[in-house]
């Protein structure tokens, strides 16, 4: 029997064509093969899925319980996030009622996506209905050659309402319980919020922006129209011209970035990396606005700061006060008050290690969950960048692990709840960076490290893991993930260490220097007075 090894071999093996018409065969090829592919991964997470529920059934395993960590290893093993681990097992569970698209999927017809999205729309019909969708559709009835995604949608959508519409009804019923709000990046220090809503609803929004927007241009605005939506948009929801009424933002940069005009990048709790001109214009230079400098997920951080990492190893008092005007917005003359603090981050020379943090930060809660949520920026599962929601101890409290930040990690809430299930184990491994070796029941292991800090070298040679500057906490609660209040290095000073640099020559130096420390900025953005 050939392996996967003995593909990967062949495939390999294949020459790039010298002609252009053979290339773009060749490119046609490999799509169906990318195709056939995806199609034995559905066949392999179902048989993984019986595989796993029998042998919890024999372990004693409730029967509503059976099979829930299923989708998150199947996320792991294809590197996608748990969420989507989830949807692909629902794909390949979905093929023994639909036959004639998966035909289609394995010989390349539909690619994975087209695929689910006709799996996802015919998800609310019984078994009989999907089939009879399935057969009406098929792939050699001409439906799918040449369609597009919403055209596939729409087809299916239509075939779907003759044969159930009382089914599809009551999923569009259902549907209006699962209007959100979500935020996510956008390049360039933008932001995509997105509202699912009803229709009507929907509709009746954009359309009073558009008039709004349109009034606006008719008399005079500047703005674009799609400009004036937008800060329209953000005043409305926000009660505020330009939108900032007592939010809090976090920036973590280095002091040279800061201080200095240095070009390093920071970081955006909520957003991710940030131009080094865009945070200090945000902090220093009146620059919060809509106007200028952009507004970059405020909504989507839980506590205002802005970290900034010293090359020199100094240290400076932490609870710095001042008053900062952010600025004037388009269209407004009203003028907004940030106030800003700073805190120290101390991190371990060359490899960014976040080892100790002050808790001296007004309005904010001191304590061990501000450093884990610092350290870590988004859940730690590897390959899912979701919000940090629960603190959690990587050795469970229960099995005797501390609280420290050495065994804290953050944590989404799913993934939290699936690191509970049976056969899940974790633990920290001793690394340049704060590490976690995740065991799942099949004894696969995946490793996740925590993202560097900005300022971090990559040219000095890594150290073993910093020491983590703590006081002893206390014991959690078995109901507990975190201990409220907790401090995380509150008052220590910076440990000297020895560290290996590289001069221009190669040649390494022997130095010593005292461990960098970084400051967070702290601030709360609201109206003046």
């Amino acid at each position: 029997m050939p392996s996967v090894t003995d593909v990967r071999v062949a495939l390999d093996a294949v020459r790039v064509c010298a002609d252009g018409a053979a290339m773009i065969d060749q490119l046609r090829e490999l799509e169906d093969l990318k195709s056939a592919a995806a199609a034995k991964q559905a066949d392999i997470a179902v048989a993984f899925d019986l595989f796993q529920r029998r042998a919890q059934a024999a372990a004693g395993v409730p029967a509503d319980e059976q099979g829930a960590d299923v989708g998150p290893q199947i996320a792991l093993a294809r590197r996608e996030s748990p969420s989507r681990g989830g949807r692909l097992l629902g794909l390949g569970k979905a093929a023994k009622d639909m036959p004639h698209t998966f035909a289609a999927f394995r010989a390349g017809q539909l690619n994975e996506w087209r695929t689910t999205l006709v799996v996802r729309e015919t998800a609310c019909l019984s078994v009989e209905d999907r089939q009879a969708v399935d057969e009406e559709l098929a792939a050699d009835t001409g439906t799918f050659t040449g369609a597009g995604d919403k055209a596939i949608v729409a087809a299916v959508r239509a075939a779907a309402y003759r044969k159930d519409p009382q089914s599809v009804a009551r999923r569009a019923s259902h549907a209006v319980t699962e209007r959100t709000v979500s935020l996510r990046p956008a390049p360039d220090t933008m932001t995509y919020l997105t509202a699912l809503l009803p229709v009507a609803e929907g509709v009746a929004a954009y359309a009073s922006l558009t008039r709004h927007a349109d009034t606006l241009r008719a008399s005079g605005d500047e703005r674009s129209k799609g400009q004036i939506m937008a800060d329209s948009l953000v005043e409305r929801v926000t009660g505020t011209p330009g939108g900032i009424t007592g939010i809090d933002i976090q920036l973590v940069m280095t002091d040279r970035t800061l201080f200095q005009g240095d070009s390093e990048p920071a970081r955006l709790t909520g957003y991710g990396t940030v131009p080094a001109q865009w945070a200090r214009e945000t902090i220093l230079n009146r620059t919060t606005g809509t106007g200028s400098a952009g507004m970059a997920a405020p909504d989507a951080c839980a506590g205002t700061a802005v970290g900034v990492g010293s090359g020199s190893g100094s240290s400076t008092d932490a609870g710095v006060s001042s008053g900062i005007d952010a600025g004037t917005d388009v269209g407004s003359t009203h003028q907004h008050e940030l106030s800003v603090w700073l805190r120290r981050l101390y991190t371990a020379p060359g490899t960014g290690e976040l080892v100790a943090m002050d808790s001296k930060a007004r309005f904010f809660p001191p304590g061990l969950r501000r450093f884990l949520q610092v350290r870590d920026d988004t859940c730690r599962t590897p390959f899912c960048d979701a919000p940090i929601r629960h603190d959690d101890h990587i050795i469970p409290w229960h099995n005797d692990g501390p609280t420290t930040a050495g065994n804290g990690q953050g944590l989404c809430e799913a993934c939290n709840h699936t690191k509970e299930n049976p056969g899940w184990t974790a633990k920290p491994i001793p690394g340049t960076r704060h590490t976690v070796e995740t065991r799942t029941p099949t004894g696969h292991t995946y490793r996740s490290t925590a993202p560097p800090l900005p300022g971090t070298s990559r040219e000095l040679v890594p150290l073993p893991e910093a020491p983590q500057h703590q006081a002893p906490l206390p014991p959690a609660s078995p109901d507990q993930k975190a201990v409220p209040g907790t401090r995380a290095g509150a008052g220590t000073k910076p440990a000297i260490r020895r560290r290996t640099v590289r001069n221009p020559d190669r040649e390494p130096v022997r130095r010593q220097e005292a461990m960098k420390h970084t400051v967070q900025v702290l601030g709360r953005a609201g109206p003046s007075g």
